[in-house]
């Protein structure tokens, strides 16, 4: 067989095809798929070759009737009903399908799926029309089932448009449509009317908008679903083949006097070099060679096929090679910017200027997800750091400092609102996990998702986007300072709301607080008198309760003659000139203004505003003495009751990294009880708090500065003794009346569509009661990760998942296994996957409009299960830790039952709870999708069997039961046999019948 590559002339934007059998050869015409202009005349002759005159070049082919090519492989038909796969650079033959018996009429290829239609052999009648269409999965390499039309197949072709349906054509114009996947339809057939003609070719224009038919007669039959088609505009115009020109001398204009005589033609009568000719050292190539590959890079490189994958040393800059490469090796930093541990890899004083502990931290997941990741490396307290990875995490710090606020953690923690989105409410759930936490990290993923509702924080720009807090655009150092601003004012604005109509059903009204008077205005607040006197001697005087002060920094004398208690008692009673408006002169004026206080608050909080270079000076001659230092530490203010002493308690840092993009930190002095409440001892300690890494500091470390890399933020002093002013007693305001009935949020919810009982007052559980729990959750936003030199899979930022539903059955009594929770929860938040299959939920179970379920707020359930939790219940469940963990609750490890460590053996694989219920229970569950009611029904009657099996046998019976529980998932590979196999594997059936709550 001979290809012959034809040059020839078409419509920019329509391809076609042309095919004419002949008694004795096959003639036809494919576009290739580099260019829409070049077709390829594949001609077989029986016994001697017809003559073609090829206006190019030949190349030999065997048995190649088609062409197509994909993104993986060059596809070649063969007119032996073959199909080939052939690498696109070597076009070495990869694969091979045997598609027909007879021949190959017509064949494509669409994203992971080769169709094809062609001859049968049928013995000595010939070659048929075979009417199933052979169709391949490229991803395995195998064929699926084949699909039988209606018609007889000639041409087929992918139309990739809204799905990828193929349209199957016949020589006598019947055109049917249909999926590869799927059967096709008699009513997609339509017919072509060529007068009497034969179908000769066929093809689809680049926009899939056009269908194109050419028939014996030479006519082209134009189909398209609109009146106006778009075509492909740009296509490459045909490159027709130059004209050879004769080499000719270029004419020249004799008379003109600017006619250069290097243009006249000299011949050459001697062999002496001229001097135009350059030296052969200077005119030989001499291309500059690239630089060796590093033997390190060579030592440890992993070859898969023909690439080479190997760690990058960091020996060099990234994509960069010196222009001079020199003999001597250039020194290069090798810093790596995630630290494995505070006590890591050491590192040369000289290449990096932040010290380990300060640089930001970062969690390295891998395929458990967290639960191999050693938090202990990066704190060995019992104070509970908190995560970094979620997002506007970045006020992490502060968090820390308003916890270790005596005063205000009692404040939030004693209050409780009816509002959906309160910031104390969170802060006071959040401060009850690090309460009960011995050292493991927290996140504040509720709080923050509360927080990013609120619309002040928007308007003031502290709500940042994932690309800011990744590229470290964000100024952090403002941004903090903004964010304390808020967040006093916020909790200020909250607290005074708190009694009246606003109180939580059932909660008392917190005692730490009166009328009219919140416990932040009584900690932070400072009245401050303003005047504003004007040139005219016109005064005006306005009253105002400020909660912080902002440092102003002189600008007359140098940062040596500074002195810190100076410049903020004059930031105090701040006196400054400026242009504002005079109702006397109605006009505006040069005005002094004057801030006077009446007197100072408990808490004195100080924003540094530290965004000049002199200003930096200041604290770097602050700080440049161990004396000068400690002067800090103590505050002296003289007030019309005496003197009164403040104490400085935190210290904020912004952390400048330009390889990491920065972070904050926070220095805290712990006072005594919180070292009672958690370690049993009384003293106080100054520590670190970046993020989950916690560690203990000398007293002069918090305040000092070098401002290269460590710029203060936010100072807290606080009055000595200031705490007997206030009730530090905590009165839990959560109580039974949140289990009672409440409305649902959807408006199609009817009481026949219920699917719990709520829980009687005769019903209240108690004190080590069991509990059935089950949570479904839906994805925010997916999981970033990136894959290594070694072809593994990084995590960088894991998905953010959101609790969509929780379920709570009774664990004994009559009602045992009844559901008295079964709360979907609402969210205002974007979803990008329901998870379905795994969850059950589906669009529109979580919208108020058009949800027939039990829809209330996530805070109305987190209450529900915060009262269980501080009644003492025990939960009985399967993967209760991932749970929580997203509901973002902390539970005692004393009140959790998990079944799926109850069947676990050391160092061996998690066990599935349809696997565990299909042995012990003979139950066949999850099988279509999963139901948190099930599921969690199914926890408790395993947890049941748990307790039979351990109590009957003992310990040692046990383990022979896990023992044939894992031989028996290894032989079934831990899928549950089907039920309806004739194996005999198992036949699942209930082995409790549990009260049905449908249709109450």
């Amino acid at each position: 067989m001979r290809v012959h590559i034809h040059r020839t002339d078409t419509r920019p934007s329509l391809c076609l095809c042309a095919c004419v059998c002949l008694a004795s050869s096959w003639l036809m015409l494919t576009p290739l798929p580099c260019s829409p202009v070049w077709f390829v005349v594949i001609q077989q002759v029986r016994g001697e070759d017809s003559h073609v005159n090829p206006s190019s070049f030949t190349v030999e082919v065997p048995g190649v009737a088609i062409m197509r090519q994909s993104n993986r492989f060059f596809f070649c038909g063969h007119t032996s009903g073959k199909v080939s796969l052939r690498d696109l650079r070597t076009f070495k033959m990869e694969h091979e399908f045997d598609a027909f018996s007879g021949s190959l009429s017509d064949f494509d290829v669409h994203g992971n799926l080769l169709a094809a239609c062609g001859f049968s052999s049928r013995g000595l009648n010939g070659l048929s029309c075979d009417r199933f269409l052979m169709v391949y999965d490229l991803r395995m390499m195998r064929a699926i089932t084949p699909m039988q039309v209606h018609v007889d197949p000639l041409f087929l072709r992918f139309i990739p448009t809204y799905t990828s349906r193929l349209a199957i054509i016949s020589q006598t114009g019947q055109c049917q449509f249909c999926e590869p996947t799927g059967l096709a339809n008699l009513a997609d057939i339509f017919h072509v009317n060529t007068v009497g003609q034969l179908l000769m070719s066929f093809d689809v224009s680049s926009s899939k908008q056009a269908l194109s038919f050419g028939d014996s007669g030479g006519c082209v039959h134009l189909w398209s679903s609109a009146p106006e088609v778009s075509f492909n505009s740009y296509s490459r115009e045909t490159e027709l083949a130059l004209p050879c020109l004769v080499d000719s001398l270029p004419q020249l204009d004799w008379i003109h006097e600017l006619m250069p005589l290097s243009l006249l033609p000299m011949p050459l009568t001697s062999t002496e070099p001229l001097l135009s000719d350059w030296p052969t050292s200077l005119i030989t190539p001499s291309p500059r060679r690239a630089p060796l590959v590093d033997p390190e890079i060579l030592r440890t490189m992993k070859t898969v096929g023909f690439i080479g994958y190997a760690p990058n040393p960091r020996s060099r800059p990234r994509n960069q090679v010196p222009y001079k490469i020199k003999d001597i090796e250039l020194e290069y930093d090798s810093y790596n910017q995630v630290p494995e541990s505070p006590i890591g890899r050491d590192e040369e004083p000289h290449l990096y200027m932040v010290p380990k502990k300060y640089r930001k931290v970062t969690i390295k997941y891998s395929k458990l997800g967290l639960e191999d990741f050693d938090f202990k490396h990066y704190n060995r307290t019992l104070f509970a750091g908190l995560e970094p990875h979620i997002p506007n995490a970045y006020c992490n710090c502060m968090i820390q400092v308003l916890y270790f606020l005596e005063p205000v953690r009692y404040l939030v923690q004693n209050h409780l609102c009816q509002k959906e989105f309160c910031l104390a409410c969170e802060l006071g759930f959040l401060f009850h996990m690090l309460d009960l936490s011995r050292g493991d990290p927290c996140q504040a993923s509720n709080f923050l998702r509360a927080f990013r509702t609120i619309p002040e924080a928007s308007a003031l720009g502290l709500i940042l986007a994932d690309s800011d807090e990744q590229t470290g655009k964000a100024r952090l150092g403002r941004l903090i300072q903004s964010w304390n601003r808020f967040i006093l004012a916020q909790l200020h604005q909250e607290t005074l709301e708190q009694e009246g109509p606003q109180a939580y059903r059932g909660a008392s009204s917190s005692t730490l607080g009166s009328s009219g008077e919140s416990v932040i205005g009584r900690l932070f607040g400072c009245e401050v008198e303003n005047s504003s006197l004007c040139r005219c001697g016109k005064e005006t005087v306005r009253s105002s309760l400020t909660l912080l002060f902002t440092m102003h920094y002189p600008e007359q004398r140098s940062p040596e003659e500074y002195d810190f208690a100076e410049i903020l008692k004059k930031s105090i009673c701040l006196e400054q000139s400026t242009q504002a408006w005079c109702d006397n002169c109605e006009k505006y004026q040069p005005t002094v203004q004057t801030r006077n206080i009446r007197c100072l608050p408990d808490v004195l909080v100080i924003n540094c505003e530290v965004n000049s270079t002199k200003e930096a000076e200041f604290w770097k001659a602050q700080t440049e003495e161990r004396r000068l230092i400690l002067r800090l530490f103590k505050l002296t203010f003289e007030e019309a009751e005496g003197a009164s002493v403040f104490d400085l308690v935190v210290t904020v840092s912004h952390i400048q990294d330009a390889r990491t993009g920065g972070n904050l930190v926070a220095h805290i002095k712990v006072g005594e009880t919180y070292h009672q409440r958690k370690e049993g001892v009384t003293h106080q300690q100054w520590y670190l708090f970046n993020d989950f890494l916690i560690e203990p500091i000398d007293k002069a470390e918090s305040a000092q500065f070098d401002v290269n890399w460590k710029v203060p933020a936010v100072l807290y002093y606080v009055k000595r003794n200031y705490n007997a002013k206030y009730d530090l007693r905590i009165k839990n305001p959560i109580d039974a009346s949140v289990l009672l009935t409440e409305a649902s949020l959807a408006r199609k919810q009817r009481k026949s569509h219920a699917t719990f009982i709520p829980l009687m007052v005769s019903e209240m559980p108690q004190a080590a009661d069991l509990v059935g729990l089950d949570a479904e959750f839906v994805t925010l936003n997916q999981e970033e990760a990136e894959l290594r030199s070694d072809g593994t899979k990084s995590t960088i930022k894991p998905s953010q998942m959101s609790v969509a539903r929780i379920t709570c059955v009774r664990g004994q009594g009559t009602n045992e296994g009844v559901p008295f929770i079964d709360d979907y929860i609402s969210t205002q938040e974007q979803v990008v996957d329901y998870l379905t299959q795994y969850s059950g939920i589906k669009p529109g179970d979580l919208d108020a409009k058009i949800s027939s379920k039990h829809l209330t707020t996530l805070k109305s359930t987190y209450l529900k299960l915060r009262f269980l939790i501080d009644t003492g219940v025990r939960f009985v469940g399967h993967g209760l830790q991932k749970d929580f963990r997203v509901i973002n609750l902390m539970v005692p490890k004393e009140q959790v039952i998990d079944t799926v460590y109850l069947f676990h053996m050391p160092r061996k694989r998690m066990i599935s709870l349809r696997f565990l219920a299909w042995y012990f229970l003979d139950l066949n569950i999850q099988s279509e999708t999963h139901d948190s009611i099930e599921d969690a029904r199914t926890a408790l009657q395993l947890y049941r069997k748990y307790v039979e099996l351990s109590h009957n046998g003992g310990q040692e019976e046990f383990r022979k039961v896990l023992k044939a529980l894992y031989e028996k998932g290894r032989k079934l590979d831990w899928k549950v046999p089907d039920i309806d196999s004739a194996d005999g594997q198992g036949s699942p059936k209930s082995t409790a019948v549990f009260p049905s709550v449908m249709g109450l």
